[in-house]
């Protein structure tokens, strides 16, 4: 009796999967833990990273701070706050992108950029 009701149970449980699967909605892109390199009209090449505390540092490619700040996701958008400018918060249009690959994104106040993912580089504030 014992066996049988394992396999009933059993049975319902591997039925029901292919529905959760269905439903299970995807995971949002997240920034933490990211590095992105985009070109800056003034500054030039630069290399930007976000911690997994969401606090992120732009540099040139050279080693040269520029900027740093906290960013977050809301409503699908990266949104930046720097902590070197009184802008007030940025967002960008975002959406996933593969270490390697570029997209190009724009801003709330109507900028343009492409941006391009590398593979995460934590970057440390200057001394």
């Amino acid at each position: 009796m014992r066996l049988t009701i394992c396999l009933a149970a059993a049975m319902l449980c591997a039925g029901s999967t292919p529905l959760v699967a269905k439903t299970a909605k995807p995971a949002a892109f997240q920034l933490n833990e990211t590095t992105w390199t985009f070109t800056d009209k003034k500054a030039g090449k630069l290399k930007e990273s976000i911690d997994a505390d969401g606090n992120y540092i732009a540099e040139t490619v050279g080693g040269k701070h520029i900027d740093h700040g906290t960013a977050v996701m809301k409503d699908e958008k990266a949104c930046f706050t720097s902590a070197m400018t009184k802008d007030g918060e940025v967002c960008w249009t975002t959406g996933p992108v593969k270490i390697g690959h570029s997209m190009v994104t724009r801003s709330s106040k109507g900028q343009k950029l492409t941006v391009t993912r590398i593979k995460y580089t934590p970057l440390s504030m200057p001394k």
